[in-house]
């Protein structure tokens, strides 16, 4: 028998598809996951291939890191429901801005999770310059600037 028995079950090893000479099997096309930071334009992030391994790319997948942090902060903090609205209405509006930040939060996660430096710091600049300008926009409702009630349709994320 070629497998390996696992409780009546047989499983055979997988195929090899390529050999080296000495009879080992040669690995072609592999991608090299980093478990550390690691600074450098050659980054997944996200995607299959993306950015690639073009600086202009690389700063374009920086720049929508950014902003997707920065949307996260701001969402957070938004108020767009006005007193009086239809409860259902509401409700729909309120699940849906969740729906939304809670993707966007998500994919900033992820990308982070590639560990490259720059789009680490691209998340955090991101959210630092989104809480700003939400908090900011925060000031001009509030009667006191550092009023911390309803300061916001939804409530604070829990990560």
């Amino acid at each position: 028998m070629d497998g390996h028995d696992m409780g009546g079950m047989t499983m055979s090893p997988p195929p090899m598809t390529g050999h080296n000479t000495s009879g080992t099997m040669a690995h072609q096309n592999m991608m090299v996951m980093h478990m550390t930071f690691f600074w450098g334009k050659n980054a997944q992030i996200l995607f299959d291939g993306w950015p690639g391994n073009r600086a202009g790319m690389y700063a374009l997948s920086l720049v929508i890191v950014f902003l997707l942090a920065a949307a996260v902060e701001c969402l957070s903090r938004s108020q767009v429901i006005k007193p009086g609205t239809n409860g259902v209405a509401a409700g729909l509006l309120l699940t849906a801005m969740h729906t939304v930040r809670m993707g966007l939060a998500y994919l900033v996660m992820l990308a982070v999770m590639s560990f490259n430096g720059g789009v680490f710091l691209a998340a955090v600049g991101g959210h630092a310059v989104g809480f700003l300008v939400a908090w900011i926009g925060v000031f001009k409702k509030a009667a006191s600037p550092y009023s911390y009630e309803n300061t916001s349709d939804l409530p604070p994320t829990s990560c």
